[in-house]
């Protein structure tokens, strides 16, 4: 907006008819003390000032806005009908005017240095403005550098008061910062500590995490220095992140050699039991065999003997399970692939079930694709993966009784998924419940059970180069499931 002043009416309304034409908003003062008023309260591009005006001159307007921050940089034309000489048109420049035009005006030269001083004003507000954002900005900035500062000051008082190795490096993987611990098992912070020669290198491992960001995990043994003695550690490194962009990675080793031997010596103990009681079972299950020949199958001692051989079959099923684990543990549970019906697999633990738990006590339903054709893989061992989500479903859904069986074709990859409409499973506990020896605590005292039985399953699809999971919530059932891909070659394990 521009403002014009003068003490004459007829001056002001002829200059905002011709300002007003061109498509300038103006406002009016008719007086200096009035323009100083309208000044410091409203915002103006420009201001037009009459020179010879009662009581405060032009001059002495100019000079007083000039002295306020506000009003200092507003670009001033003053206008004059008498005072003509150079003296005062230099006066004119020395109390803050830009130009200095004499009456009678020229409209179209004036609306030329209105147009042209508009037009600065605009720019040089422009430019104001975009100082003062980047003054914020870099405000902002020191703030944020501050604050990080700050925080990994703290980190770094952290990572040394843990009983753990700790470091932490920048967004590229390089080490910037080792706690006291780090110096027992490398002479510098810039080397990662010496591995055991089959396990693998850590920057190898770690790399690829480096450029998807995702968390880092993993076992490996390293030796302290001095020592010839190589203890396993839990490596974790995780990322630091401001908005979306990782800044920093901050490293753990945790010392769980202990932990290690503990689970070698149970794993150790488990597979000698399990084959130890493998021989005696077998023999009391052929004598019960010949001993159920003897009796009548009307009975009650038939009865009884059948009850006794059920629970041989589920004590068998156990000790088969342990021997697979001990399998899984040292590298030989052995995969078979050949070809095999899918559908037929399906349908024989279908009946399997059906004649362990009844028709009456379960209703099993099949949805989805017909796998019609061969997959390559372990049938007896995929038969095993499918029975066992079967019963977990069936036991953990003792009030419904309704499981549905899914098969999903895709074009290199078929699944399969059990529901049932049970317990349910609480979602921070899924991660885990493939974990060997894991069971849900909700559960765990009203069901029997290990927690092995999807430890080996998952083992066994891992086999097959296939993946499996679980979805699930508390009180609305749970789905397991697995899924295998098409075209495998044909290898044994």
């Amino acid at each position: 907006m521009i403002l014009i002043v003068d003490d004459t009416i007829e001056n002001i309304y002829s200059l905002e008819r011709l300002l007003k034409s061109k498509g300038f908003e103006v406002d009016s003062a008719s007086s200096g003390e009035e323009a100083l008023k309208k000044v410091l309260k409203n915002d103006y591009a420009l201001i037009i000032l009459d020179v010879q005006m009662p009581g405060m001159d032009g001059f002495e307007v100019a000079e007083s806005l000039s002295g306020f921050n506000k009003t200092k940089e507003i670009p001033i034309i003053f206008l004059s009908a008498v005072n003509t000489d150079k003296k005062f048109i230099t006066k004119g420049y020395a109390s803050g005017g830009i130009d200095y035009v004499t009456k009678p005006v020229d409209p179209d030269i004036l609306i030329l240095k209105v147009k042209t001083f508009y037009r600065l004003y605009e720019q040089t507000l422009a430019l104001s403005r975009t100082e003062q954002a980047l003054r914020s900005e870099i405000e902002e900035r020191k703030r944020t550098q501050y604050m990080l500062r700050e925080r990994v000051d703290h980190l770094r008082s952290i990572l040394e008061s843990l009983p753990q190795i700790a470091f932490m490096a920048d967004a590229s993987g390089e080490v910037e910062f080792v706690n006291n611990k780090w110096f027992r098992y490398s002479v510098t912070s810039k080397l990662f500590p010496e591995t055991h020669p089959d396990d693998p290198l850590l920057w190898d491992s770690w790399s690829p995490h480096l450029l998807n960001g995702d968390p880092f995990e993993l076992e490996t043994r390293i030796r302290e220095l001095g020592s010839n003695t190589y203890r396993y550690h839990l490596l974790r490194i995780i990322p630091i992140k401001e908005g979306d962009t990782i800044i920093k990675w901050v490293g753990t080793f945790t010392d769980i050699d202990d932990r290690k031997q503990v689970e070698q010596k149970k794993d150790e103990f488990l597979s000698i039991a399990s084959h130890e009681l493998k021989t005696p079972l077998t023999s009391i299950k052929a004598y019960i065999q010949l001993l159920d020949r003897m009796l009548d199958p009307e009975s009650q001692k038939h009865t009884y003997l059948q009850r006794v051989q059920s629970q041989l079959d589920k004590l068998n099923g156990l000790i088969a399970d342990l021997l697979d684990i001990s399998k899984i543990d040292n590298g030989k549970l052995k995969i078979n692939k050949t070809t095999f019906s899918l559908e037929r697999m399906i349908a024989n633990v279908v009946d399997t079930m059906y004649k362990t738990f009844g028709q009456t006590e379960v209703q099993l339903e099949r949805q989805g694709d017909l796998i019609d054709d061969d997959l390559v893989g372990d049938e007896i061992r995929i038969e095993q993966v499918l029975t066992n989500y079967l019963t977990n479903a069936i036991k953990y859904s003792p009030n419904s009784g309704r499981v549905l069986i899914k098969t999903e074709k895709w074009d290199t990859e078929i699944k399969v998924s059990v529901t049932d409409y049970g317990i349910g499973i609480p979602k921070h506990k899924h991660k885990n419940i493939f974990d060997k020896f894991y069971r849900v605590e909700e559960s765990s005292e009203r069901f029997q059970g290990l927690g092995i039985g999807l430890y080996i399953c998952a083992e066994i699809i891992n086999q097959h180069q296939g993946t499996y999971g679980l979805d699930s919530e508390i009180g609305q059932g749970s789905t397991f499931y697995f899924t295998l891909p098409y075209q495998q070659t044909n290898t044994y394990a």
